[in-house]
C-alpha cells in the first residue's frame, strides 16, 4: 500500500466535511404546467417536508407560480427553519376556531387538539393558545397524493381525537390554456362533534422579487370600513382600496383589519396590482367573507380573506378559490 505524504494528509484533513446525505436531498415537490403557467409546490412530509410547523395547512404550498412574464411568489423571509411558524411561501392557508385551534379550549393540559391540514397535536399546559408556537405533533395523520400534468390533489385523514376527525381534500389545478389557478377544498366530518372553524388564505405575494411600495395596490368591490387602523405612514386605505404612499422600510411591517363586505360571496373578489412589475392577480372565493386582514412587509404584501365553515358529523362542505394572473396595461 502506498504511503501518503504529510502534505497529502494535511490537504485531506483540511478539506471541508460533506453534510449528511439527508441535508443534500431537497424537500419533496411537484411541478404543474400548462401552456400559460407553471407552478411548483412543496409536498406534505412529516420527515422531509419543507414546512413542518403547526400553524399552516401543509398542503398546497405554491412556492412559485410563473406566467410568461412574471413570478408571483417566492421567499419573503430571511431565516428559514422548517419548524418556524411562517417559514412558508405562496397562497398558504390556516384554520382557526375561536382564535385558537380545533378542540384546544376543551382539551386538558397534556391532552390532544387538532390543526386541520397538520394533524393531532399536544396541548402542553393550560396557557392560552399561541398562534405562532410550534406544538408537538402527536399524530400527523395520513397523506395521500395524486397528480397529473396540471393538477395535484392532497387527501389528509386523522384518527378520532376527543370526538374530532375528518377527511380533508385539496386540489390545486392550473386551468387549461389559461394563466389561472384553482384551489378546490372539501372537508368531510368523520368524527362525532361538529367542526366549527374559520379558514383563510395568507397570500404571501412576492411579485417579480420587487419590494412593496408606491404603485402597489389592492382593490375590493366594497368600501373599506376600518376595524384596525394601520399604524404606519407608508400604507393607507381609502375608499375601496389599499395602497402604498412610500416604500416599506427594511424590517418594518403593518397590519390592518377591515369590514364593509356583505353576506354575498360576490364580495370575495380581490384585485391585486403591482404597477412597477406590470403584473396583477384577481382572487375570487365561492364563500362569503367573514373577516378581512391585510399585512405587509418590504418583501411581501398579503390580503387575508376569511370564510366560515360549519360541518356537522357525517356532513361535508366544499369551497373554491380562483386566481387569475394577468399583465397590467402598459402606460
Amino acid at each position: 500500500m502506498a504511503k501518503l505524504s504529510l502534505a497529502t494528509v494535511g490537504a485531506l484533513l483540511s478539506m471541508p466535511l460533506l453534510p449528511p446525505l439527508a441535508a443534500q436531498i431537497p424537500p419533496p415537490q411537484v411541478l404543474l404546467r400548462n401552456r400559460s403557467a407553471t407552478a411548483r409546490l412543496y409536498l406534505p412530509d412529516p420527515q422531509r417536508g419543507y414546512y413542518r410547523a403547526t400553524r399552516f395547512d401543509w398542503s398546497g404550498q405554491v412556492f412559485s407560480l410563473r406566467t410568461l412574464r412574471h413570478e408571483y411568489f417566492g421567499q419573503w423571509f430571511d431565516h428559514y427553519d422548517p419548524l418556524l411558524h411562517d417559514s412558508i411561501m405562496g397562497p398558504v392557508e390556516e384554520f382557526r376556531t375561536g382564535g385558537a385551534a380545533l378542540g384546544y379550549a376543551e382539551a386538558p393540559a397534556g391532552g390532544e387538539f387538532v390543526r386541520i391540514g397538520v394533524g393531532i397535536l399536544r396541548k402542553p399546559d393550560d396557557a392560552p393558545f399561541q398562534t405562532f408556537k410550534t406544538y408537538e405533533i402527536v399524530d400527523p395523520g395520513q397523506w395521500r397524493i395524486r397528480r397529473a400534468r396540471a393538477w395535484v390533489e392532497f387527501t389528509h385523514t386523522i384518527r378520532p381525537s376527543n370526538g374530532y376527525a375528518y377527511e380533508y381534500r385539496k386540489k390545486v389545478r392550473l386551468v387549461r390554456q389559461k394563466p389561472q389557478m384553482e384551489i378546490e377544498h372539501t372537508l368531510v366530518n368523520t368524527g362525532s362533534k361538529t367542526i366549527e372553524t374559520d379558514q383563510y388564505n395568507h397570500n404571501f405575494f412576492v411579485i417579480d422579487g420587487l419590494p412593496t411600495g408606491p404603485g402597489v395596490r389592492v382593490i375590493f368591490p366594497f368600501e373599506l370600513e376600518t376595524v384596525r387602523k394601520f399604524q404606519a405612514d407608508f400604507v393607507k386605505n381609502q375608499g375601496k382600496q389599499i395602497e402604498f404612499a412610500a416604500d416599506v422600510p427594511e424590517g418594518a411591517s403593518a397590519i390592518g383589519e377591515f369590514r364593509g363586505f356583505s353576506s354575498s360571496s360576490a364580495d370575495y373578489d380581490i384585485r391585486v396590482e403591482h404597477g412597477p412589475a406590470g403584473a396583477g392577480v384577481r382572487i375570487r372565493g365561492s364563500l362569503p367573507l367573514v373577516r378581512l386582514v391585510f399585512w405587509c412587509t418590504r418583501r411581501t404584501f398579503c390580503p387575508e380573506p376569511y370564510v366560515r365553515l360549519s360541518v356537522p358529523p357525517g356532513r361535508r362542505v366544499s369551497w373554491r378559490l380562483t386566481y387569475d394572473f394577468f399583465d397590467l396595461p402598459q402606460r
